[in-house]
C-alpha cells in the first residue's frame, strides 16, 4: 500500500514519524509532508526522518492562512493526480483532507482537540475514520459530522512516549519548563497570553526554561532557547513542566514528570483522563500555578507500569489499513 501522511506542526512530525516507521517495517511505502512551520523542519533533521516541504505556515490573517491553504491544496492536487495514495493519514490536515476526499482516497484522521473548532469543521465531514482517544466522548466528533469514529485507550503520545530515549540535555536544575500558549491558533483569538508573567514568577523556584512559540527573543530573567529543543527530552529531564495544556503536558506526564495545566480554554478530556490515572498532570486555574509548581517540583513517579498498559493508536492505524492490504 501506498500511504500519505501530511505533518503541519512539530506534534505531527514526531507522529507521522513513528506511523510511518511501523507501516514501512510492515512492506508499506509511506511518502511524508510537511509544511514551514515552527519546529517542523528542526524535528524532522533531528529523528533524520524525510519529509518533503509543501507550502508554509502564514497566522497573519485570516485572509493569508486561507491563500497559503489553498496553495497547498493545489500542489498536493499536483503530486498525486495521476497516482493518488491507497491511504491519507493526518492529525486534522484541513489540505490533506480536502485533497484525498476529492481524489476519493480513504483518509484516517487522528484528533484530540474537540475545542479546535474551525479545524474540526474543515475535516472531521470530510475523513473515513476518525482515530481519537476514549477519554473523548464520540459525540465530541458526531456533531462535526465523523463517519466513522475509532477509539483507544490511550492518549496520542503514547504513540512515541513509549520505548522512548530522551537525549541527554543539559540545563542547570531544578529545572522548570514553561511553554507559551499558542497564541495564533484560532481557538486562542480571545484569550490573553499569561505565560510569559507566570514564567517570570517561577524563577525564584528554579531555572526556567521559557519556551516560546515563534521568536528566539531574550525575556529578562528566563532562559530561552536560541535554537530547537526535543520537547519529549526537555519533559524527561524537567523537575516541573507548566503550559497551557498540550502536548508537551501529557509528555510530560507519561515519563513521570509532574506536569501544570493552566485552565485557559477549559478543561481537557485527555488531560482529565491522564490525571484520573494516576499520571502526574494537574489541571489548576492560573492563580493557583506557583503553589502547585512549590508543592511538585522534582516529584518524579515511576509510571512504567501505567504506562505499558495504555494502547498505542498506531496499532489501531494498522488495522485499518490490513483491511484492503
Amino acid at each position: 500500500m501506498k500511504v500519505w501522511y501530511d505533518a503541519c506542526t512539530g506534534k505531527h512530525i514526531r507522529y507521522g514519524t513513528v506511523i510511518a516507521r511501523k507501516l514501512r517495517s510492515l512492506g508499506h511505502e509511506v511518502i511524508l509532508t510537511t509544511r514551514r512551520h515552527p519546529d517542523t523542519l528542526a524535528l524532522s533533521r533531528l529523528l533524520r526522518e524525510k519529509f518533503e516541504v509543501v507550502g508554509k505556515y502564514a497566522p497573519t490573517s485570516s485572509a493569508s492562512r486561507l491563500k497559503e491553504s489553498l496553495k497547498r491544496q493545489l500542489a498536493f492536487w499536483e503530486i498525486f493526480e495521476n497516482e493518488p495514495p491507497d491511504y491519507a493519514i493526518s492529525h486534522g490536515s484541513i489540505e490533506l483532507c480536502r485533497v484525498a476526499f476529492g481524489l476519493g482516497v480513504p483518509t484516517i484522521s487522528t484528533a484530540d482537540a474537540p475545542h479546535a473548532i474551525a479545524a474540526n469543521r474543515l475535516t472531521i465531514p470530510l475523513v473515513d475514520w476518525v482515530l481519537t482517544s476514549k477519554a473523548i466522548p464520540k459525540e465530541e466528533y458526531q456533531k462535526f459530522g465523523a463517519k466513522k469514529i475509532v477509539q483507544f485507550d490511550g492518549v496520542d503520545e503514547v504513540a512515541w512516549i513509549k520505548n522512548f530515549k530522551p537525549r541527554v540535555l543539559e540545563y542547570e536544575s531544578p529545572l522548570i519548563v514553561v511553554r507559551q500558549m499558542e497564541i495564533h491558533a484560532s481557538y486562542a483569538r480571545s484569550k490573553r497570553d499569561i505565560t510569559q508573567d507566570l514564567a517570570s514568577k517561577l524563577s525564584s523556584l528554579g531555572n526556567v526554561l521559557f519556551i516560546s512559540r515563534y521568536d528566539r527573543e531574550a525575556r529578562c530573567g528566563l532562559t530561552v532557547p536560541q535554537k530547537f529543543v526535543d520537547s519529549a527530552s526537555l519533559a524527561a529531564m524537567a523537575d516541573l513542566v507548566v503550559t497551557v495544556g498540550g502536548t508537551i503536558s501529557r509528555e510530560a506526564a507519561l515519563q513521570g514528570i509532574p506536569s501544570v495545566v493552566i485552565a485557559v480554554f477549559g478543561s481537557s478530556f485527555v488531560n482529565a483522563y491522564l490525571s484520573k490515572l494516576g499520571f502526574p498532570l494537574f489541571t489548576v486555574k492560573p492563580s493557583q500555578v506557583f503553589k502547585f509548581a512549590k508543592k511538585l517540583l522534582g516529584r518524579k513517579l515511576d509510571v512504567k507500569e501505567k504506562l505499558e498498559k495504555l494502547e498505542n493508536p498506531i496499532d489501531y492505524i494498522k488495522k485499518i489499513i490490513s483491511r484492503r492490504s
